[in-house]
């Protein structure tokens, strides 16, 4: 059995000593160790893989001995996760389909390991691309007068397909607390870098005009602060005076739909972690 341990706490002597000391005395092999220790805020991240032999132990007796043997004398967060559980993702979409497509490919490939048990839509224009993957689809209209009960129906969903994270691929609507809070830091979300400075329905255009030499994306957790959550990954492309409009927006949604795979795989491999509307990415 695999696991993955990800802690953060008030630096200090002896944690990497602590955790790595109880894994080895349970029987566990580290196949990977990394940590960040946040100078300013005195905050230590460590991300530790431990290989056990089946059977060796029993997850629910380890998570009660770590914690009281290390978590409790550390004032440590942590989580602790069986990488044999394939985590279930929730795809929000509208009526853009370059970053759909890119995603579904990626996990009928195998590169994303995730389960999709279904996709959500405000609009039915991409119905036919979840039928080509064979992947459930539900239209849910979202009005300002349906918003509330519209919201209410994707929690339904949400938790009878027991989701685990969501990630938003180019779903056109604000995002409200009601989902944010019960999806604390499992919203992905992702967008143009041109915010705030090319805000608006046509970032790609207003760049243009400005005659800007890189264009970008940023795939974050959606806060309520609208696209100013922590930021898991960002890339950017450069461009000339010699490119269209057009040539913006086919390089822009490229870098869009890179971007937010790269974000969800790492959400996936469990390498994030959230402090402070900032992100710890480990290696």
């Amino acid at each position: 059995m695999k696991t993955t341990i990800r802690i953060h706490c008030p630096d200090q002597s002896g944690i990497v000593h602590a955790v790595t000391g109880f894994i080895h005395s349970h029987g566990g092999n580290i196949i990977y160790l990394d940590q960040h220790v946040d100078k300013q805020a005195n905050v230590f991240f460590m991300r530790v893989e431990s290989e056990f032999e089946s059977g060796r132990i029993s997850i629910t007796e380890f998570k009660a001995e770590f914690e009281q043997t290390v978590i409790d004398p550390y004032q440590m967060s942590w989580s602790l996760h069986a990488d044999d559980t394939v985590p279930k993702m929730a795809l929000f979409v509208s009526k853009y389909n370059h970053c759909l497509y890119d995603i579904l490919s990626r996990h009928n490939s195998g590169e994303l390991a995730v389960a999709i048990p279904f996709i959500i839509s405000n609009h039915s224009d991409l119905k036919s691309i979840a039928e080509q993957f064979s992947i459930p689809f539900y239209h849910i209209p979202v009005t300002k007068e349906t918003k509330v009960q519209a919201e209410l129906e994707q929690l339904e969903l949400l938790k009878s397909g027991q989701i685990d994270f969501i990630v938003l691929a180019r779903y056109m609507q604000i995002v409200s607390s009601r989902l944010i809070d019960a999806y604390p830091n499992k919203i992905i979300n992702i967008h143009h870098s041109f915010l705030p400075a090319f805000a608006g329905a046509k970032p790609y255009h207003a760049a243009f005009k400005r005659g800007v030499k890189i264009i970008g994306a940023t795939c974050h957790y959606v806060t309520e602060a609208l696209d100013a959550g922590p930021i898991i990954a960002q890339d950017v492309t450069t461009v000339s005076h010699t490119h269209t409009v057009k040539d913006f927006i086919a390089k822009g949604r490229d870098l869009e739909k890179i971007v937010l795979s790269r974000g969800i795989q790492l959400h996936v491999q469990r390498k994030t972690m959230v402090y402070n509307n900032k992100t710890v990415i480990f290696s």
